[in-house]
């Protein structure tokens, strides 16, 4: 396969960047996408030239670490993948491929196709720590969790942090993010005693660092790697409308209302 790439490349994050087309050749359908950049990359080094810059880690799709838009579509085209697993055989010999970074002003970029996605791990932080007690685990028919509630939570701690919903979004929210981070706790015994205070504490964050508001436009869900639903969203908004009624109370309370 013989592919033409037009890629961004921006030296750092105070450089203007721009796009710059380069010819992937020899290229096979097994390959996956980063193994396809890897070849072009011993060519450009070959060469003298610069590689193009874009992070990995597992290249198994379960890290988060890669990620970048290809056409337009985060992860490029195949629904519930990451690039590292998207292979060459998703395209046709002689497509012309346009690769950019995550588009966002939470995610500046720090080097071509490398975001700084550490707004995500304050996000995380500022839910904090469940109160359970250290030592040796527990029995596991100590605390009875129901089946539904189990199997969601599940759902919501498979997020990777990988940004694509956010570059996804036309608004740059990351409410499927932190909705996910914040369900895979509340609907288990163990995440309840830190419950309200941490939906608050991590909303809060998230848009003290200038990520979109949310408008149900289902990007997020659609290019989600492991499919995360909307549905969260909705769960976490409730247990925030909770916190702020809570918070309500205690204030009159306080004041002797």
């Amino acid at each position: 396969m013989k592919l033409t790439l037009r890629v961004w490349r921006q030296k750092n994050a105070n450089a203007r960047g721009r796009f710059v087309t380069y010819e992937a050749k020899n290229i096979t359908p097994d390959m996956s996408f980063l193994e396809m950049l890897d070849v072009v990359n011993e060519e450009l080094i070959g060469r003298g030239e610069e590689p193009i810059a874009f992070e990995h880690d597992c290249r198994e799709g379960i890290c988060g670490s890669c990620g970048f838009m290809i056409d337009g579509v985060a992860h490029g085209p195949k629904r519930a993948s990451t690039v590292c697993q998207l292979h060459m055989r998703s395209f046709r010999d002689g497509d012309s491929l346009t690769i950019e970074p995550w588009r966002a002003k939470a995610f500046p970029v720090i080097k071509d196709l490398i975001v700084d996605r550490s707004a995500f791990d304050r996000i995380i932080q500022a839910g904090g720590f469940i109160s359970v007690p250290t030592g040796s685990a527990p029995d596991a028919n100590a605390i009875l969790v129901p089946k539904e509630n189990a199997e969601l939570a599940f759902d919501a701690a498979a997020c990777i942090g990988c940004g694509a919903c956010v570059a996804a979004c036309p608004n740059a929210s990351a409410m499927l993010f932190t909705a996910a981070k914040v369900s895979h706790l509340h609907l288990l015994p163990q995440g309840q005693p830190e419950r309200y205070d941490r939906a608050r504490n991590i909303v809060a964050t998230m848009d003290k660092e200038e990520f979109g508001g949310c408008t149900n436009i289902g990007e997020c869900e659609a290019v989600c790697p492991k499919e995360i639903r909307l549905h969260f969203i909705a769960l976490m908004n409730r247990d925030l409308i909770r916190a702020s009624v809570r918070d309500w109370k205690v204030g009159r309370r306080a004041a002797g209302m």
